[in-house]
């Protein structure tokens, strides 16, 4: 049975120009510090330095925000995006001078993918070039995934199936999978295709998933871990394996259509398919996750931090092992809806709600 610790006592504080959340916890007290306002519906962030931080905004724009003073400055940029339903700019990455952006790419006709491109850093106009594109482009505005994350010489991203089920079951598409690739777009020669599986397109890495929107490297065992929306229910949490399945749409992990039928038989879980680590039933809409490690909050050392949509709660599950075992609340109905969680290299934990009147906030206890 879920574990939830129920935060209470929820006391807003305004101090000076700065707004405070407090909360105070079974454990101990938290703050959610708004660092930075007026965003318009941020999506991904990440940190250049331990306090420049570039934020996208699902409209269009690339800003970069001092996490100290909230300062903050729009940088040009000349990616072809499509701001609609679910798309427009996404994650983004910074490692070794380049920025790498996901974004849902205007194919023309009304149709669009999920894309990836990298342009070296410059605080006036980054140029990109695409060096990830999933095929077909579909018109859809729904399940982009799009979080990446580099490890080692290889990106992998998730790509949502964009609405289309069992599209994540067609090795042929890219649509419902996570994908790997080197740095600069080459593909792995030891990516499944060229081992075992020769039907898989040459990008793709693992398949079955809905619309992964958070994923995130273990410090502790080098292993990538992501979220996934299910539909009504079904959401997980699980590992990144090669050449394994996940089962969307065969398998719905203990959700249901939105019409209240069962996906497939109404399996929770079926051998021969990657069993996820956690699931949430009811659904908990999460977004990105972060496996922490750091100086600020020592205690929390290898546990997962899940941002959720549409419960508005930061989660921490406990993570020993492998095993997922507990869950918690943080904190709940603060920020609104949380889109990414970030982490800089004191240790630091920075959030982002989604709203068209959005802040950067910083986790403090």
């Amino acid at each position: 049975m879920l574990f939830f610790n129920v935060m209470k006592n929820i006391v807003f504080i305004l101090m000076l120009s700065v707004c405070v959340h407090h909360v105070h916890a079974s454990e101990s007290s938290y703050s959610v510090i708004e660092i930075s306002s007026n965003l318009n519906e941020p999506w991904g962030m990440t940190f250049i330095d331990h306090k420049s931080l570039l934020i996208t905004e699902k409209t269009g724009s690339l800003i970069n925000v001092n996490s100290v003073t909230g300062d903050k400055f729009e940088i040009e940029h000349d990616l072809d995006f499509y701001y609609y339903g679910q798309g427009g700019l996404l994650d983004i990455l910074y490692h070794d001078d380049y920025v790498y952006v996901s974004y849902s790419e205007d194919r023309g006709d009304g149709k669009s993918s999920t894309s990836i491109a990298r342009g070296l850093y410059n605080d006036r106009k980054i140029n990109f070039q695409n060096i990830f594109r999933a095929e077909p482009p579909i018109d859809s505005g729904y399940h982009f995934g799009s979080r990446i994350v580099i490890k080692d010489d290889y990106l992998y991203a998730t790509v949502g199936e964009r609405g289309k089920g069992m599209i994540a079951q067609d090795v042929t598409n890219h649509p419902g999978s996570i994908i790997r690739i080197h740095l600069n777009g080459s593909i792995p020669k030891d990516n499944p295709k060229f081992i075992d599986k020769p039907d898989w397109l040459p990008e793709v890495y693992q398949i079955g998933v809905r619309n992964p929107q958070g994923m995130s490297l273990s410090p502790f065992d080098n292993k990538i871990y992501i979220s996934n929306h299910g539909a009504r229910g079904g959401d997980f949490f699980g590992e990144v394996k090669k050449g394994e399945n996940y089962g969307w749409k065969i398998i719905g992990w203990g959700g249901k259509n939105y019409v209240g039928t069962k996906i497939g038989d109404g399996s929770n879980w079926k051998l021969g398919f990657t069993k996820p680590l956690w699931t949430w039933v009811p659904s908990i809409a999460p977004s990105n996750i972060l496996i922490y490690s750091g100086n600020k909050f020592p205690e929390w050392d290898g546990d997962v931090l899940v941002t959720s949509l549409k419960s508005k709660t930061l989660f921490r599950l406990d993570f020993e092992k492998g095993v997922i075992k507990n869950q918690y609340i943080i904190f709940e109905d603060l920020i609104g809806r949380i889109r990414d969680i970030e982490i800089n290299n004191n240790g630091e934990i920075f959030l982002i709600d989604s709203d068209s009147s959005a802040s950067l906030w910083q986790l403090k206890k």
